[in-house]
This record gives C-alpha cells, structure tokens and sequence, in this order.
C-alpha cells in the first residue's frame, strides 16, 4: 500500500457541500446534485486565481483630474445659507411681511420674513460676501467657489442625509466615499482609504452615511470618534495587549494562507477577497494610525493656527490623514444635528461658527502653503438649507419663540474648494429672499457629477454591476457644471 494515498492533503481541509458531496459514494451523490443545479454552475470548473490584488491598491482615474483626495466637511443639521453665505437684503426690506409671493411649503409652519442677525462682508478680489457667522473662511474666498443654487428634494433630515451622501433618499445605496475609494483605492495601505469622523457619536441615520451598499466591504468608511484623544478609544483593540507583533504576524500569515486556499475554490469571491485585506489593514494601522492621530508632533504654530476644541482638533488629524495618503474623509460637526437651529439661530449659529470656522479656514490656508489644495477637493455644507421666513412656535419644539428657521430643500448653499475648483466665484442664485434655486439650479446629482469629474471620472462610467444592474453614484442623473471647473 502506498503510503502517500493516503496522506491528508492540504487542499481536502477546504471542502465546500458541493465538493463533499461530489465525493460520497465515488460520485454517485453529485450526479444527483448537477441535476438540480444550472448547468453553468454544475459544470464550472474550479480555477487558480492570481495572487491576491488588493481592492484599496491605487488606480489611475480614466480621465484628466485634478484631484487626488476629497475632504467634505458636514455640517449636518442644514446651516442657514441666507445667515452665512447667501445675503439677502430683501429679508431686511420686508422683515416681520409675510413675502410678497406665494410661500412655498414647508414641513413645519413658518411666518413672516425674518431678517439675519448677522452681519455681511465682502471678501478678498472677488468681493463675495460672507457673515461673520464665518469671518475666517471669508479670509479664503478667493479660493472658494459658492454654489448658491443648491437644491434637494424634501425637507427632511434622514432622506436629504442620504441623498447627499449615498446619492438616493431611499434606498440602500453605496456612499460617495465607498465610490471614490472603489475607483481610485488609496494611497496609503497601512490606513482605511475612507474615514469618517464625528465627536461624541453619529450623526442622523448613523453608519448609513458612509455605508459602502452593494460595493465590497472594504470601500466602507472606517467611523472615528474625534472626541477622544487616546488611541485605544479612538480605534477600538488597535493594539494587541497579548501577543507581539511577530506572533501576531505569524498568527495572520497562517490565517491568509487558509482565506487564500479558501478563495481558490469559491473562484472570483470580492467578498472574501475584502475580508483578507480587512485584517491585513487592521495589522499594518498599528503603527500608522497611532502616529496620524497624534497632533503633538505638530508643531505650535501650525496647532494655535487651527486653534482649540474638538472640532479644531479633528481638522487638523484629517489634514494628517490626507497628508498620509487617504483618499476620502467626512468630517461632521458632532453627533445629531447640531445646526438644526429651529429657534435661538442668532445665538446657536454664532456658536456653531465659533467652534469650527477658524479650523476650516487654517484647513485651507494649511493645505495651501503644503502644496496640497491643488490636488485636495474640499466640499463645505449641509443636507440643505432654512427657510427665510421665521419658524412658528410648535409645542415641546421652540414653544413661545420666533427666532429660528426651518427646514428647507428648495434653496442653499455648498461651497468647494481646491482639487481643480475656480476659485474666486459665485455660481447660481436663490431669489430674491433665498427660498428656492432660481438662477443656475444644482441638483445634489450634479454636484456628485462634479465631484467625480474633478477626481477624473465620467459619472456615467463608474458603475458596478449589481441585481443584474449597472449602478452608479448619479443613478440616472446629474450634469457636470463646467463653469466650477478651472
């Protein structure tokens, strides 16, 4: 007798039902079984795949593109355009008037026109005005393009969260970041290719704004607690308390070895294939981002440029991040929707505006002298803007009060910046009291067309195939606004 016949292979620990059966009874059972199957899929055969490509590994966009990495800082809850960035002297004129046409509906009741209680200035060559609910950033305008024309398709926080960030207010669709990542992977193995930050928790429909959908689970942003400080918080068993790293890579390079016969078998498997680089990402962050969180290493100056708090400090570790090599992050104001300022809007706006508009700004100066605006897209906004006239009171709401906004989706400000942006200019126009996109309408679609047009992509082309589908990040819509395009 031969000994080696009967010698375990190591090939036979990895047998799927299919395999297993086809075995029993010299074959008899998998007769059987190729009768209940497609034939496609009884008569595939098993292939070596190559070695393993990772997902995250960088790509070359397919067209010319500026830039390189996206920044998009989330002001979630909806800032009031016509308080920051759209003036309205019209809202002075008939302040305490009910409007001179037609109000349009709003989810909650509104009344008369209600003036901002804040000052506007105009800024640098190009004379854009800005409040001072944003003084900082108006400093940078010459490099900002203001898109006053927005609009998005109903006044609530969940859909309009989602079609900003997903592309549709429905359904389960993969996030703009999951896309970015999918097409250009990352420049930096060692880290996520897409981060999410948000201090103290998520914001409304939590990790559905950064889900990667039908996409593989590697393009799914990695979410970041930007309230803490120590690292074993801030990314959860990052450090391995009981092995040292040799043992831990002997331990991974024993696990890759039996995920790769595994994938061997199950043939093209995008799934599996994610989840082997999934480990081996969380391996390699034990080192790079310990580091990328540390802000100590920055120097004074450039950390007192930033300034202080927790937002401040979540900017600068994204700059960090950026700088590292990361192609997408998110970085939201806190948890809920801490510009959802319903009542007090003179006060809440004001400390909204305290709490991040110094940070943006040495964002984009920091990113400026570093060489890096160039190459870097960074997108400012919300899920949508408020309505010009003053929400009424609402019991359990803003009882007894008339100095806030409601929601609203029919007009409101984005502004981009760097990444192949013309700076320097105001595209569109609200009418005349900032209720609705008059001049130059945005859809939430052409501003994503944009976006992937400023990263190299034609919006139409980036797809993948799903339920028998070619999906994209637009779905069936979306124009490319040239005119933001330098």
């Amino acid at each position: 007798m031969d000994p080696e016949q009967h010698r375990n292979k190591w090939e036979d620990r990895f047998l799927t039902r299919r395999q297993l059966l086809s075995k029993m009874g010299n074959g008899f059972a998998g007769i059987g079984l190729a009768g209940l199957l497609s034939s496609e899929s009884a008569n595939a055969a098993v292939e070596t795949l190559p070695k393993s490509i990772n997902p995250l590994s960088p790509k070359l966009s397919p067209l010319p593109g500026k830039a390189k990495r996206v920044i998009f800082l989330f002001l979630n809850g909806g800032p009031s355009h016509v308080d920051t960035f759209d003036p309205k002297p019209m809202l002075t004129k008939y302040h305490g008037q009910p409007l001179p046409y037609s109000n349009l509906a709003t989810e909650r009741k509104t009344g008369t026109c209600f003036r901002s209680p804040f000052e506007f200035k105009k800024y640098g060559k190009s004379g854009i005005e800005v409040s001072d609910v944003f003084p900082h950033v108006g400093e940078c305008i010459d490099d900002i393009a203001v898109i006053r024309s927005m609009h998005a398709d109903v006044p609530n926080h969940e859909p309009s969260l989602l079609l900003m960030n997903c592309g549709d207010a429905r359904l389960i669709r993969p996030s703009m970041g999951s896309w970015v990542t999918y097409g250009l992977g990352s420049e930096n193995q060692n880290l996520p290719g897409f981060i999410a930050m948000c201090p103290h928790g998520y914001p409304i429909q939590d990790t559905q704004n950064w889900q990667s959908g039908f996409l593989p689970g590697i393009y799914q942003g990695t979410y970041i607690d930007s309230a803490q400080t120590d690292i074993q918080k801030i990314i959860e068993h990052i450090k391995n308390s009981f092995e040292s790293p040799k043992e831990q890579r002997e331990q991974l390079d024993l696990l890759h070895q039996l995920n790769e016969q595994h994938l061997h078998q199950r043939s093209d498997d995008i799934q599996l294939e994610s989840r082997i680089q999934s480990f081996e990402l969380a391996y390699r962050m034990q080192m790079d981002a310990t580091d990328a969180f540390d802000i100590s290493k920055e120097p004074e100056s450039i950390r007192k440029m930033y300034g202080d708090g927790t937002y401040a400090r979540q900017v600068l570790v994204a700059r960090r991040l950026l700088e590292k090599g990361v192609r997408y992050i998110q970085l939201y104001h806190g948890a809920g929707q801490p510009w959802d300022n319903h009542d007090d809007i003179a006060t809440e706006h004001k400390k909204l505006g305290m709490e991040c508009d110094q940070a943006i700004a040495a964002l984009l100066k920091d990113l400026k002298q570093r060489g890096m605006l160039e190459d870097t897209l960074v997108i400012c906004g919300g899920e949508f803007g408020r309505t010009p006239t003053v929400e009424l009171p609402t019991p359990g709401a803003n009882a007894g009060k008339q100095n806030g906004r409601d929601h609203n989706h029919y007009g409101f400000t984005t502004w981009m910046a760097g990444g192949g942006v013309k700076g320097g200019q105001v595209y569109g126009a609200t009418d005349d009291f900032g209720f609705k996109a008059q001049d130059k309408p945005v859809h939430v679609h052409d501003l994503h067309a944009t976006i992937l047009r400023l990263l190299g992509f034609d919006h139409t082309k980036l797809t993948y195939r799903y339920a028998g589908r070619d999906f994209r990040l637009t779905d069936v819509y979306g124009t490319v606004i040239p005119e933001i395009i330098a």
